[in-house]
């Protein structure tokens, strides 16, 4: 005798996802139910920061997606959406232009068994997708729920469900705790940034912003605006770009500048205020030692090890100052991407592979676990504000 199922055969997949301000506070919902009995197998509905509607669209296919690997492995599946453009996209009858969307795509298809069929309906036959958004944007969940065998759709108040935790080191689920979630803003440009020069911390020449930078800044701001409500602090590294940056992004938010020197940026000893090239005529062995190695500083400077110890102990500061709470950073590239690299569990080197654009935003998210430990998420990356020239300008290179 053959061995009887061990699950559905066949699996709807009802995803959803809504911005507030477009970008703005974002969220997705995403239901896998047995498309045989119509019964809830399992269900997320979870907030991804500051976003677009297309982005918390697709992350609510891709949520839905990880359902049915999870807890329908092997099953057929139909993903019904209100959103046209993800459908149709998916589907392979439109092509996907915007850069942003791209690898969002591209993680749903890998995501996607062969077969996996997509069907636009109207927004009414969606409604449990976008109840579960709604909730994770009014703070009322966060993260899967298993629903137990034999329930059919319902509101979450009358059935029983039982929280799921799932690494979010591989799947970004749900966790135990309230978020820490830091936004990070790396500073507008200054005239070394527009020349290419290294600018280091306070020890280096220490330029201001430039005018294209302070309206930077206050584009930043702006986008960020419709968040100010839920934004707990601005805190800024105390190098006067950063400095400079904070403040304009506090008086659009509403909120006072605090400082943590841990959050400056790395010394360059005697290459600050020099170009890559410059640097490579005078001290190429030096260049290549420092670019081969995490622990060999430039001349009179820091290596990136010591830069690390700094910023993950101003983090720790943060963290446990501003617990549960969402905080603006303003910070440079070198800090900002030893926390992405954080949140990643990825290796110190990583930093050599990540671009920054200046003023843009990057949000990571620190849960608290038993025992002291934490669990962290990665966001949204390297974003500025829709319509920026000098973002998409980027963005149609990558």
């Amino acid at each position: 005798m053959s061995e009887a199922p061990s699950g559905p055969r066949s699996v709807i997949i009802e995803a959803d996802g809504g911005s507030r301000g477009n970008p703005g506070p974002s969220a997705y919902g995403a239901v896998l139910k047995d498309a045989e009995t119509g019964e809830v197998i399992a269900e997320d509905g979870s907030t991804i920061g500051v976003a677009t509607n297309n982005v918390a669209e697709y992350s609510g296919l891709i949520a839905g997606l990880r359902l049915a690997e999870e807890f329908a492995p092997g099953a057929d599946i139909e993903v019904r959406m209100d959103s046209k453009l993800v459908v149709e996209q998916m589907s392979g009858r439109w092509k996907i232009k915007h850069p942003g969307m791209r690898p969002l795509a591209a993680e749903a298809n890998r995501l996607a068994p062969f077969g996996t069929t997509y069907t636009w309906v109207p927004r009414g036959q969606n409604t449990h997708a976008d109840r579960l958004a709604n909730e994770a944007l009014d703070g009322m969940r966060d993260g899967v729920t298993a629903v137990g065998a034999g329930l059919v759709d319902e509101p979450v108040a009358d059935s029983v469900v039982e929280e799921v935790e799932r690494p979010t080191a591989t799947r970004g689920w749900g966790p135990p705790g309230p978020a820490t979630t830091l936004v990070l803003v790396r500073h507008g440009v200054t005239p070394h940034t527009a020349s290419k020069r290294f600018s280091g911390g306070l020890a280096s020449s220490n330029p201001g912003l430039s005018d294209e930078g302070r309206d930077q800044i206050r584009t930043t701001g702006d986008w960020l605006a419709p968040i100010a409500a839920g934004i707990d602090a601005v805190v800024a590294s105390p190098v006067r770009r950063t400095l400079e940056s904070a403040e304009i992004l506090a008086e659009v938010l509403g909120k006072k500048v605090d400082v943590e020197p841990g959050f400056a940026e790395m010394e360059f000893g005697s290459w600050d205020g020099l170009t890559f090239a410059e640097v490579a005529e005078r001290d190429q062995a030096g260049l290549d030692a420092w670019i081969g190695s995490m622990d060999t500083p430039p001349p009179g400077g820091e290596s990136f090890r010591v830069v690390e110890e700094r910023v993950l102990a101003g983090l720790e500061r943060v963290l446990d100052t501003h617990r549960g709470k969402t905080v603006v950073v303003v910070s440079h590239v070198t800090p900002i991407k030893i926390l992405v690299s954080r949140a990643l569990d990825a290796p110190l080197e990583s930093v050599f592979r990540m671009e920054l654009s200046p003023a843009s935003v990057s949000v990571v998210s620190f849960f608290p676990e038993a025992e002291g430990r934490t669990r962290t998420s990665l966001r949204l990356y390297n974003a500025r504000p829709p319509g920026d020239d000098a973002f998409s300008a980027a963005a149609s290179a990558w």
